[in-house]
């Protein structure tokens, strides 16, 4: 039989420093990857680890479950792979380098940019051995621990009770193969045997299974498959799966098992305050329960797998789930980029069959910030018909940019599409996204559409009783979230949507609202102490059990006309109690209660909300004027801007754009011109000039994020670039040779 043993001590070093004693697992980017100014290190480390000493007649295995970027692994000195992607499990043969005792594994890891995806992204790339890393030791006979890093055994189960089961025993001649099916109480519910066949099957019948009913009964089998000769068990394994039917139509959404099943959720990063990806089971659980206790029944896992141990506990909480790879942002023209997306998606689908959370394979996700051509759509092409020819039971999806044009081809290759769209933050009105889906759902009605991204920053020391759009504060994220649930209500045609996103994360190349290092869109903080307020409106919407919760506790200090108090409910009616006294019964529209001018008195008052038999409490203080510790400072004053727009004349009225060959103009995507840094400064300093100061903080995120855009386009954001500003700025960028 198998023995497992979990490493859970190293020496390590960065390149060129000594090596020093660290626990696994480990990353060395856990606080400069989270602080901001886009120079965490990314480079190489060594891990030295101590292996067990072998037992004689066994084979041993060394398994990693998460290396970021890429890997080399030696055993004794002796060099047994490297393993590219930072996010999949992989396994080396230890045995032909092990000695009888002092076996050392040296590991050498680099996050540095090379062809491995991904290298250009909204958020940090931790390295180093961040996830659990594993002694194996099994006998000569077993199930291949080389077959892409999985448990070879593959289960194909079917709602008819007919189930599949591939194994892929090694150094198994003259074996026989048992293979046991068990419900969730541990009964024997179906057994059989085979020959122990390099590549066998096994086929079970059950008489009506009990289904898998996502968050209403996860109910999960096992399978435990068992080589055996002469009566002796020489490996066994046991992998989870569950039976369940489901589909997706253009035009009424997901079906699970028969039933309309709308799916709406959030999207997670794995990474956590002071720890970055080295987080710990019980971190895992605590995200589950946050995301099951906010009503979600999906999630997508952005953007690369996750770890094993998330994909089983959503099996077992009903999430249905959104897996993909980090074929992300910006194509890389390389061989070894398109061999390291085939790698990644391989180790995916094969890794995390069996999970019956599972339904949705994504092959991408906002590709097209770089530039669109054939050799980024055969990759693409390829990678959905690789997904489906491994795993013909699941759909294909991507995640496309904003500005992925509605008819492009891109949107053909998968079996359902999802766009990122955040009319209201980068560029826009809220009210935009809902004319933009009816319009993408009259063109494509045949193609199922969802919602893979939106949001906005939302930093919870900001407040404003008149928000809008990027000034960072609570009230406005509030403001946004309700109106898109409401845009959803309305359109049952999407298949599905995922708030981007469930907790903050590090991005350590922002700086915005005040913070650094950070996404702030989150419903929950980044060390998931605090649930913002807008976490309570996707409960008001998304859950049963009877809930009323008093928004804006964070702004405490309220001036006369700050006094509007807002209520997110699932109860019909909500009674407003200010120091004791009731103030007002109301009715809730769409899961929220105003109420307007409430008074209070100068000083500390007691506010509480009152709904079929739950309430809330909070409390505020009257004061006389605004307390201006709730305003974010002018972003202005955070930037400095050279003078590169005073040699231009304000009397030049001539607004001919002239594009001169070998210079910069206006016709180049902003992602271009950002890249340049005398650029980067000639337009920042013009924004400000212009007073686009939201522009003009936005402009370092929105060179990865939406670097494919012309400035032209940027006048939804608060531009209002005028014919005369383009030809003014062009002035100033044709004098800047590329």
């Amino acid at each position: 039989m198998r023995n497992v043993k979990l490493m859970t001590q190293a020496r390590f070093a960065k390149q060129g420093e000594a090596l020093a004693n660290v626990a696994l697992p480990h990353t060395w980017n856990a606080l400069d990857g989270q602080d901001g100014g886009n120079d965490y290190w990314r480079g190489i480390g060594t891990y030295e680890i101590d292996l067990p000493d072998p037992t004689k007649g066994k084979k041993q295995y060394i398994e990693f479950q998460g290396a970021n970027h890429v890997a080399t692994v030696y055993c004794n000195g002796r060099e047994l792979g490297t393993h590219k992607g930072g996010f999949s499990t992989f396994r080396y043969d230890l045995t032909p380098a092990m000695k009888s005792e002092g076996n050392v594994l040296t590991v050498v890891c680099t996050n540095a940019k090379s062809d491995i995806y991904p290298q250009t992204a909204d958020f940090t790339f931790y390295g180093g051995l961040y996830r659990d890393v594993n002694f194996i030791e099994v006998n000569e006979t077993h199930f291949d621990l080389l077959k892409h890093g999985t448990a070879a055994v593959f289960v194909t189960p079917h709602c008819s009770g007919k189930t599949r089961v591939d194994l892929f025993p090694v150094n198994a001649a003259g074996c026989t193969i048992t293979v046991e099916l068990k419900d969730a109480e541990g009964n024997v519910v179906g057994s059989t045997g085979v020959d122990a066949e390099e590549h066998a099957h096994a086929i079970i019948d059950l008489k009506e299974p009990h289904l898998w009913q996502g968050m209403a009964d996860p109910y999960c089998y096992t399978a435990t498959a068992s080589i055996v000769k002469d009566g002796e068990v020489l490996d066994a394994v046991t992998v989870t799966y569950g039976y369940r039917s489901f589909r997706v139509d253009a035009e009424t959404g997901f079906y699970l098992n028969g039933k309309n099943t709308p799916l709406h959720g959030v999207s997670r990063h794995q990474d956590r305050l002071d720890k970055g990806w080295a987080i710990s089971k019980a971190d895992h659980e605590e995200d589950i329960a946050l995301i099951k206790e906010v009503g979600a029944n999906t999630i997508r896992l952005a953007h690369y797998q996750h770890d094993q141990y998330f994909y089983d506990l959503c099996d077992h909480t009903g999430f249905a789930l959104w897996a993909e790879i980090p074929f992300i942002s910006k194509f890389i023209p390389s061989q070894e980029a398109y061999e390291n997306t085939i790698s990644q998606m391989t180790e995916l689908v094969a890794q995390n069959y069996n999970h019956p959370s599972i339904f949705f394979w994504g092959i991408s996700n906002e590709i097209l910030i770089g530039a669109d051509n054939e050799p980024l759509r055969k990759n693409l092409r390829d990678l959905a018909k690789l997904a489906k020819s491994m795993d013909p039971s699941r759909l294909t999806t991507l995640a496309q940019v904003s500005g992925t044009p509605m008819d492009s081809e891109h949107n053909y290759i998968t079996d359902v599409v999802s766009y990122n769209h955040y009319f209201g933050w980068y560029g826009g009105d809220v009210h935009q996204n809902g004319p933009w889906f009816d319009a993408y759902h009259k063109l494509n009605p045949d193609i199922p559409l969802g919602v893979s991204e939106y949001g906005v920053e939302n930093i919870v020391k900001w407040h404003s009783a008149k928000p809008m759009n990027h000034d960072y504060t609570e009230e406005y994220a509030n403001y946004y979230h309700h109106e898109m649930l409401k845009t959803f209500a309305k359109r049952p045609y999407l298949w599905s949507t995922h708030v981007w996103n469930m907790f903050d994360f590090a991005a350590d190349a922002r700086n915005e609202g005040g913070i650094q290092g950070r996404n702030d869109k989150g419903l929950v903080t980044y060390d998931r102490k605090l649930k913002k307020d807008a976490y309570f409106i996707y409960k008001a919407y998304w859950t049963s059990e009877p809930m009323v919760y008093v928004a804006g506790r964070r702004w405490v200090d309220r001036a006369p006309e700050e006094r509007n108090i807002t209520v997110y409910t699932n109860c019909e009616n909500v009674t407003l109690v200010v120091n004791g006294a009731a103030v007002e019964t109301k009715a809730a529209v769409d899961h929220a209660v105003v109420f307007e001018n409430v008074a209070l008195k100068d000083g500390e008052n007691t506010v509480t909300a009152k709904g079929c038999g739950c309430e809330d409490t909070i409390t505020l203080n009257g004061v006389a004027e605004h307390n201006p510790d709730y305003t974010l400072p002018d972003i202005a004053e955070a930037m400095a801007v050279g003078n590169w727009f005073d040699e231009v004349s304000d009397n030049e009225d001539s607004d001919e754009i002239v594009v001169v060959d070998g210079y910069y103009s206006v016709e180049d995507p902003v992602g271009v011109l950002l890249a340049n840094e005398e650029c980067l400064k000639i337009v920042k300093g013009f924004m400000m000039k212009q007073g686009n100061l939201t522009v003009a903080s936005m402009l370092t995120t929105l060179r990865d994020m939406m670097g494919f855009y012309k400035l032209t386009q940027f006048s939804s954001m608060g531009a209002s670039i005028t014919d005369k500003d383009l030809a003014q700025l062009n002035r100033l960028l044709s004098r800047v040779k590329k």
